[in-house]
């Protein structure tokens, strides 16, 4: 999952520091998220240990865990990764084989939403990393706005609105008419253009061939995130920024690009624009939004968009030269396979869980305040099952980024369509040079 990397910066070198003038921990675990802290908290008070958390940063979580994990000079006990690399993590051998004795976790197997369970094998098949979540997306959206706007505030009414495409456009024209942006940027439209995970037909990007999967969706994406733009969908606010977060609280300032326009188009360049929605997975109910949205609590809801998505997640497992396997295995067992612990933080946290025992249990009962008493677990345990991870490669981080700078190239008119296509080709093609780019076939 995502979190804001000065937080993480600050937080992380707190917990170092903290720990400078304290006893060796019984437990080191290490992540890119701050999620952990509270069953740490939890899990100290259960087995009276001391649990050390080391937080590195989201943008260098990867290459600095890197050198320890192979080196195991510094590795922790326990380390969580994220889908953008853990494939090749997996097969590193660097988590412990947990699908062998003494851990077995095959026999919880059935217990768990598919594609999570599956995301946490190696090539072999075995087990090295499990997750207590499930991820899919929707689109958040303030019922207030979708009140005065669309006459309803109801998210199966407004998800309807939003099921193509051209319904979602024409939800876009009705907000800007009424003063509102539709997204904070035109980032939140990749999610439905297979950008990652979603679209109307997911592929990978690389295929088994080693060959570059370029769908119509994909490249649906430049012309999608072009019409925002255009049309003054968007408030500018790009995903992560202050104003991004600062969106979700109320108007922002906003500048179409009209900076050099006077009269009456300058005097409206400068005016401040409230968002409407914004589309994101699961954990950014508790990751952002109740972070960073305290004063519209309760004026949230979440339906879905054009296609389903799932995006990030933390996967955690026992480092492989760990001297505390036993005590690291308690850890991921409440984390993943514990039914009260799992309870308690689904209903504090509104996390969507992917132990099944324990969504089956509160899926009918669950409601949130933050989103109005909406119960998110519906919508997205529904979600989820449309989830196919096969589209998931090693690749997807990189080529992500390559292709949404080529198409924010294109939105602030710097290249053209065309000539964002052959760039991404080449970039790819410099990165990856065994992968096969449609111009070299």
């Amino acid at each position: 999952m995502k979190k804001w990397a000065s937080i993480l910066s600050i937080a992380g070198l707190s917990l170092t520091l903290a720990a400078c003038g304290e006893s060796k921990p019984d437990l080191v675990i290490t992540s890119f998220t701050d999620e952990l802290q509270r069953p740490i908290d939890r899990f100290e008070e259960l087995y009276d240990v001391n649990v050390e958390l080391q937080i590195i940063p989201t943008a260098d979580y990867r290459q600095t865990m890197q050198p320890a994990l192979e080196s195991g000079d510094g590795a922790p006990d326990i380390f969580t990764g994220e889908i953008a690399y853990m494939q090749q993590w997996l097969n590193a051998d660097y988590w412990t084989n947990l699908s062998e004795d003494p851990y077995n976790v095959n026999d919880w197997e059935d217990d768990y939403v598919d594609y999570v369970y599956d995301l946490g094998k190696d090539q072999d098949g075995n087990v090295r990393a499990m997750s207590w979540q499930t991820t899919p997306g929707g689109i958040y959206y303030r019922r207030s706005i979708a009140k005065e706007v669309l006459g309803t505030d109801d998210p199966k009414e407004v998800g309807a609105m939003m099921a193509s495409m051209d319904g979602l456009f024409e939800v876009g024209e009705k907000m800007k008419e009424a003063g509102y942006a539709l997204f904070p940027d035109e980032g939140s439209i990749s999610k439905f253009t297979s950008f990652s995970t979603g679209g109307s037909d997911p592929q990978p990007w690389v295929n088994e061939a080693n060959e570059l999967v370029v769908t119509d969706d994909r490249l649906s994406y430049f012309d999608y995130a072009k019409t925002l733009r255009d049309e003054q969908y968007t408030a500018l606010a790009p995903a992560w920024s202050p104003s991004w977060y600062e969106s979700f609280n109320g108007p922002i300032n906003y500048n179409m690009g009209w900076e050099e326009l006077e009269g009456e188009k300058a005097e409206e360049a400068t005016n401040q624009i409230e968002v409407f929605s914004v589309a994101l997975p699961t954990w950014a109910l508790d990751a952002v939004f109740k972070q960073a949205s305290n004063a519209n609590a309760g004026d949230w809801a979440v339906t879905n968009g054009p296609s389903a998505y799932f995006e990030g997640g933390t996967w955690l497992g026992i480092y492989e030269g760990s001297e505390n396997k036993d005590l690291a295995f308690k850890f991921v067992e409440m984390m993943v396979h514990d039914e009260e612990f799992l309870t308690e933080w689904a209903k504090e946290t509104g996390d969507v869980l992917s132990y099944k025992p324990v969504t089956d249990a509160i899926k009918d009962e669950m409601s949130d305040d933050f989103l109005g008493g909406q119960n998110h677990y519906e919508f997205f345990l529904e979600e989820a099952e449309k989830i196919n991870a096969s589209v998931v490669t090693p690749y997807d981080q990189q080529l992500n980024e390559l292709f949404g700078t080529q198409v924010g190239a294109y939105v602030e008119g710097e290249i053209s369509k065309e000539e964002g296509v052959q760039e991404f080709y080449n970039q790819v093609n410099n990165a990856f040079p065994d992968i096969v780019t449609p111009d070299e076939k």
